[in-house]
């Protein structure tokens, strides 16, 4: 059985929209704000396309009324930017994110607290496409900035701490994560409150790695007070409620709980129906959970119509080349393998690789991932030839991309290693499933269920080679 890849669910914030303050006309300032509490609305409901449009004339306005370098045109062209980020328009959205960041360290000088914004989003910005270096220097930078100006336990340093943790979450660097989780935990719970909203977020993050670590009983309690918070203070119905529920049915699906986590899917799925719509980009993402669900439980037929809904919402809400319509694609196209119906699910994860490629480029990891599983659907068909270079060139991308250990490039490294035992290829593939287990021991511990996974390949294969005891032991035993 193919080895999935790993995924991000941290919840970052929002950073710096929606803030004008700069003297001019009552009328053009009235005009102004009008713009923006629309744009916000849009924003708000993924109406991306009529947000540009206005967003646009709020640019215009703003480099009329207050000039071209001022902190509201700053504020515009990141809105504007971040639109087009989440359209997936990057090229168009990295100028306007460097713009505004170009003039708020020119008029507010490189300290300010909103440059510390405009560093952060950039870096987001660079975190989504995959350019990690580049993300890296501007959150430490954003980081620094918020130590230095607003001080060590402020909420906005808080903030970047969670941000700088998701980063090294991406790069599966979790010796990093930990302790900066740990510190915007504590600095949430100190200066906020326990029952603070963002406090919440922080609780969920910190779960989130303990579920990835293979710490459930760590995971669960934060999870749940996360979500008790949520319901308090937010309400039963608000979607950040939805996705409390939703990462907390997340841990029960990966623990195998599956008649704890549907109902939590389900509810999760229902709130965002009722509050953001039946056609919502993030009611997409509670039908894609929830099919992911029942693919598990074997339920296909559910699952099917599950995925089905959420591509046509993200189709139509997001466009046909989003990378969110990639993931679905993929999402479904996996489901056809399962149920052995190729025909069906090859051209659905040939057009996730084709959209990853033109929109993410050829080296991100998204488009290894596409790689990937497409190279699983021709193993599982029995074409070998045509799954091992695409095992290789996504192996390729997570050791340039990711580097050498990172969990991504563990697990094609294992798919590889089954295709050679599949093969007969038993050095090959012997060799692959060591560098897998160090790798998951290396990251996840020795009593992680990645852990325990590889040793079992690798004794299993052991035993095909007719090795009653390995070349080199295995750590806390194998069967004979």
């Amino acid at each position: 059985m193919a080895r999935p890849l790993t995924k991000s669910s941290f919840v970052l914030l929002a950073l710096g929209l929606w803030t004008f303050a700069c003297p001019a006309s009552q009328s053009d300032d009235d005009e102004f704000n009008l713009l923006n509490q629309q744009v916000r609305q849009l924003f708000e409901q993924r109406r991306y396309q009529e947000g540009i449009s206005l967003e646009e004339k709020a640019v215009k306005l703003a480099k009329r009324v207050y000039g071209l370098e001022s902190p509201n045109t700053a504020t515009s062209l990141n809105n504007l930017a971040a639109m087009h980020q989440d359209l997936g328009e990057y090229a168009k959205a990295e100028p306007l994110y460097q713009e505004a960041l170009r003039i708020r360290q020119k008029v507010l000088g490189p300290e300010h607290p909103d440059t510390a914004i405009s560093l952060s989003n950039l870096a987001l910005f660079y975190q989504a496409i995959g350019e990690t270096a580049k993300a890296e220097q501007l959150f430490q930078e954003a980081l620094r900035i918020r130590q230095k100006v607003l001080g060590r336990e402020h909420p906005d340093t808080a903030e970047s701490l969670n941000n700088l943790a998701s980063l090294y979450w991406a790069r599966g660097e979790y010796a990093k994560v930990q302790p900066l989780l740990e510190e915007a935990l504590r600095i949430r719970q100190k200066v906020l409150g326990p029952e603070d909203s963002d406090t919440a977020i922080s609780l969920n993050n910190l779960a989130d790695l303990y579920r990835a670590m293979g710490e459930y009983a760590k995971a669960e309690p934060l999870y749940q007070e996360a979500l008790r918070i949520w319901q308090k203070v937010l309400g039963p119905e608000h979607p950040d409620t939805a996705i409390s529920l939703n990462h907390l049915a997340e841990l029960y699906r990966t623990m195998g709980q599956y008649a704890k986590a549907e109902p939590l899917y389900q509810e999760a799925l229902r709130i965002r129906q009722k509050v953001l719509g039946p056609e919502h980009s993030d009611t997409a993402i509670s039908f894609n959970d929830l099919a992911l669900l029942y693919q598990e439980m074997g339920e296909y037929a559910k699952a099917e119509s599950l995925y089905q809904e959420a591509l046509r919402i993200t189709q139509k809400v997001l466009g046909p080349e989003h990378r969110a319509t990639a993931q679905y694609l993929s999402n479904l196209g996996s489901l056809y393998k399962d149920m052995g119906v190729y025909g069906k699910a090859e051209p659905l994860l040939q057009e996730a690789l084709r959209i990853r490629q033109k929109v993410l480029g050829p080296e991100h990891p998204d488009t290894a991932q596409s790689l990937n599983n497409l190279a699983v659907l021709y193993q599982e068909m029995d074409e070998y030839g045509k799954a091992e270079p695409l095992f290789h060139e996504a192996i390729r991308i997570y050791q340039k991309v990711l580097g050498p250990e990172h969990p991504d490039m563990a697990s094609s490294l294992y798919n590889l290693a089954l295709l050679y035992q599949t093969m007969g290829k038993y050095a090959e593939a012997e060799q692959l499933y060591q560098q897998v287990l160090q790798i998951d021991q290396k990251f996840f511990g020795s009593e992680h269920p990645d852990t325990a996974i590889s040793l079992n390949h690798l004794a299993l294969l052991y035993g095909a080679m007719g090795v009653r005891q390995s070349r080199t032991a295995l750590p806390g035993g194998a069967p004979d």
